[in-house]
C-alpha cells in the first residue's frame, strides 16, 4: 500500500477511515433572471400593443383587399362571358334575317317552307337559350335607348312617337342591346 492508503486505513482492520465531516457540498441553483424595471414593463406592453394592433389593421386590409379582388374578378367574368355571347350573336343576326325573309315569301312547295320554319325556330329557341330576347317594337312608343328610327311618317291613327313598321328586328342580351330594332316611327 502507498503511503497515503496506509494512512487514511485503521491499523487494525485495514480499513479506510471515515474522514471528518466534509463541509456540506452547495447545490448551485439556477438564477431567476432579474426582472426589468418596473418602468420598463409599461412601455413594452404599450409597443407590443402598438405592434399587434398594426398587424390587425394589415391583416383587415388585406382581407378587404381580396374580397374586393374576389368581386372585381368575378364580374369582369361575367362581364366576359356576355361581350362573347353578344359577339357570337351578333354573327348570326344576319341568319336570323334571311330566314324571316324567306318566311315572308309565298312558296308552293309547302316541304320547303316548314323547313325553313322548323330553322327559323331552332335559331330563336338557341337565342332563348342563352338569354337573347327580341325587342318589342310594333305598336310600342319610341325609345331611343332600344330602337333606331329610319324613317318618321304622318299618321293620325297612331299616336305620337309610336313604331309603326318594324324593318329589322332588334336584340337584347340581358340589359345590353345587341342590335337595336330598326324601325319606323309616326309623329
Amino acid at each position: 500500500m502507498s503511503k497515503k492508503n496506509k494512512e487514511n486505513t485503521a491499523p487494525e482492520t485495514q480499513e479506510p477511515l471515515e474522514q471528518e465531516e466534509a463541509a456540506p457540498e452547495i447545490q448551485e441553483q439556477p438564477q431567476e433572471p432579474e426582472a426589468p424595471e418596473v418602468q420598463d414593463q409599461p412601455a413594452e406592453a404599450e409597443a407590443l400593443k402598438a405592434d399587434l394592433a398594426a398587424q390587425e389593421d394589415k391583416f383587415l386590409r388585406l382581407c378587404a383587399e381580396y374580397d374586393n379582388f374576389r368581386r372585381r374578378t368575378q364580374k369582369e367574368k361575367e362581364g366576359i362571358y356576355a361581350d362573347a355571347t353578344a359577339a357570337a350573336v351578333k354573327a348570326l343576326l344576319p341568319v336570323y334575317d334571311n330566314l324571316e325573309r324567306a318566311l315572308k315569301q309565298e312558296t308552293a312547295d309547302e316541304a320547303y317552307k316548314k323547313g325553313v320554319e322548323m330553322t327559323m325556330a331552332g335559331l330563336q329557341k338557341a337565342l332563348a337559350d342563352l338569354g337573347v330576347t327580341q325587342i318589342e317594337a310594333e305598336g310600342q312608343s319610341f325609345d331611343p335607348n332600344v330602337h333606331n328610327a329610319v324613317m318618321h311618317i304622318d299618321d293620325e291613327s297612331l299616336g305620337e312617337n309610336t313604331v309603326a313598321e318594324v324593318f329589322q328586328a332588334g336584340f337584347m342580351l340581358g340589359e345590353k342591346v345587341i342590335r337595336f330594332a330598326m324601325v319606323k316611327v309616326a309623329n
